[in-house]
């Protein structure tokens, strides 16, 4: 195996940042803190949660942005992330900050973890296992980015180091190790802190690892891993008998047109749906806001009527792909369409802008977003796919149901039979020689084993992707289900009617690029890069 030599802020940062609950504007701590008593290591673990997010790099990756040329570009580092190139520049929302960002959770989780040590009070026991999930939180973050997707051949890929404990060494040397190993460590720590995980050491639960939100994250890592029983175990902890009463009141949102008040709405730490909440750097308030900021590349029109959410648009020119539930018009809560000389823009309104001024005067500032890392709803798709893959159909479509019943005025029931009837005579998208084509269906390709294309098992998953798509539009997850499905997907510019034009670029299955390149200075540093 490889080693390398990384620096210490990269991987064993003691430095770290507290991002409260209720205000990520709070000054930096000292980080040379003793953990003498279990108030400080309380305090130490709201540095266990990474303050740069990772939805702005993984949206641009995927299938949930096109380029649009006639508008100018933010930067060089969105070309070449939305080019799957390796990132040359920096960003607030850039892979090395998320890198950084990760692995300085980590080491805080680690400092914490050291000063506990094996805790006899049930505090102590508590905080461990916040500790713990955190730990396999931001690893598998990590890995989810930087590493391919998790196959049963994982031993034969590339992993990342699992950082156990608190780094004392400047220069410290590590094994890249492999992918398997990487997610038994991660699976290690995440079932060992789900056994304390606790809601009663919290101020504000909902920007910690609360028991929902550790089982959330538990049944989003067994089905990514291919766990499908644990998978629907973990989603039924979360959901309980009533999946409905915990799903979000999209009727709520539909109440107001206030732009302020839908992104109040959406990240309320009181609502059901909302399981773990983050806030930190960002530009995301400004990307997946009505501005012209970043329309160069971004979830325009032609998606958003032709692969999205069959957005029937009259001035578009383009008509549109209708959905399972028909078209935009039975959303409850429709997304709004700002086009003009500088954007183009179909969005929801989920990540709110917030704007910290460091001098008010001169108008300088950090921007701020707050993102919903764990959703109930989420974990409902999630849970229908586990139960596809254990060809549990009634139960899969009846989660589907639900999740079409909350989310838009249709009402029709879902069963295998007339989910099958619809998906299985749709064409596929990218089937001309352009590879430009859009439709709300593509082919699958993973590298676990499913039915063949047009069956009902294929169907289901279609329409389960087709909804967590949707779902998790502006959210950052859906480059995850493009790695894990092998899905295909071509970069193409739009022109001036909302048409695409000749392709530019295509993701293929087995493309290197779908893991990201890690950052420059650490493969200066002796890491070995992915291959490209």
């Amino acid at each position: 195996m490889n080693k390398y030599i990384v620096s210490a802020f990269v991987l064993g940062a003691s430095a770290v940042t507290f991002t409260a609950c209720d205000d990520y504007l709070d000054t930096m701590p000292d980080n040379r803190t003793t953990l003498d008593n279990e108030d400080k290591v309380q305090k130490m673990l709201t540095s266990a949660y990474p303050d740069h997010e990772f939805i702005t790099a993984t949206e641009l990756l995927a299938d949930n942005s096109d380029e649009y040329p006639r508008f100018n570009s933010d930067s060089r580092w969105q070309d070449d992330t939305y080019n799957w190139k390796d990132e040359m520049e920096s960003d607030n929302s850039s892979v090395k900050n998320i890198w950084e960002g990760s692995y300085v959770s980590i080491a805080a989780t680690n400092e914490v973890l050291d000063a506990l040590g094996n805790p006899t009070s049930v505090k102590g026991q508590q905080m461990r296992a916040e500790a713990l999930v955190c730990r396999a939180y931001n690893h598998f973050v990590l890995a989810s980015i930087f590493c391919k997707a998790w196959t049963q051949n994982a031993e034969q890929d590339l992993g990342l180091p699992y950082m156990t404990s608190s780094e004392k060494d400047l220069a410290p040397k590590y094994e890249r190790g492999n992918l398997k190993d990487f997610y038994d460590n991660i699976q290690t720590d995440l079932e060992e802190g789900l056994k304390n995980i606790s809601d009663d050491y919290y101020t504000v639960p909902k920007y910690h690892f609360n028991v929902k939100a550790a089982w959330a994250f538990a049944c989003r890592f067994y089905l990514y891993t291919e766990q499908w029983e644990k998978a629907i175990d973990a989603a039924n902890r979360v959901l309980g008998t009533n999946p409905v009463s915990v799903l979000r009141d999209w009727k709520a949102l539909n109440t107001t047109s206030d732009r302020d008040a839908v992104w109040n709405m959406y990240v309320d730490a009181s609502n059901p749906a909302n399981l773990l909440l983050a806030t930190g750097y960002s530009n995301l308030g400004l990307m997946y806001g009505n501005w012209s900021y970043y329309s160069r590349y971004n979830h325009g029109l032609t998606l958003a009527a032709l692969e999205t959410i069959g957005m029937n648009y009259s001035k578009g020119g383009i008509g549109y792909n209708k959905q399972i539930y028909g078209s935009h018009s039975y959303i409850r809560k429709r997304p709004g369409y700002y086009a003009g000389s500088g954007i183009d823009k179909v969005i929801f309104f989920k990540l709110p802008y917030k704007f910290e001024y460091t001098d008010l005067v001169a108008g300088i500032g950090y921007r701020h977003t707050v993102t919903t890392l764990f959703t109930t709803d989420e974990v409902l798709l999630n849970r229908a796919e586990a139960y596809i893959m254990t060809n549990q159909y009634d139960l899969a479509a009846a989660d589907l149901t639900t999740w079409k019943n909350n989310f838009t005025t249709n009402t029709t029931k879902l069963t295998p039979e007339y989910i099958q009837n619809f998906y299985k005579d749709l064409p596929y998208a990218y089937s001309d020689d352009q590879k430009t084509e859009s439709q709300i269906k593509k082919h699958l390709n993973p590298a676990f084993a499913i039915d063949a294309e047009g069956s009902v098992q294929e169907c289901m998953l279609q329409c389960m992707l087709g909804f967590r798509r949707i779902e998790t539009l502006q959210t950052g997850l859906r480059w995850f289900d493009i790695k894990r499905y092998g899905i295909e997907i071509p970069r193409r510019q739009i022109d001036v009617t909302n048409k695409p034009m000749a392709r530019t670029d295509w993701l293929s299955k087995d493309d290197p690029r779908r893991a990201v390149q890690i950052p420059l200075d650490v493969r200066d540093a002796g890491l070995t890069p992915n291959p490209r």
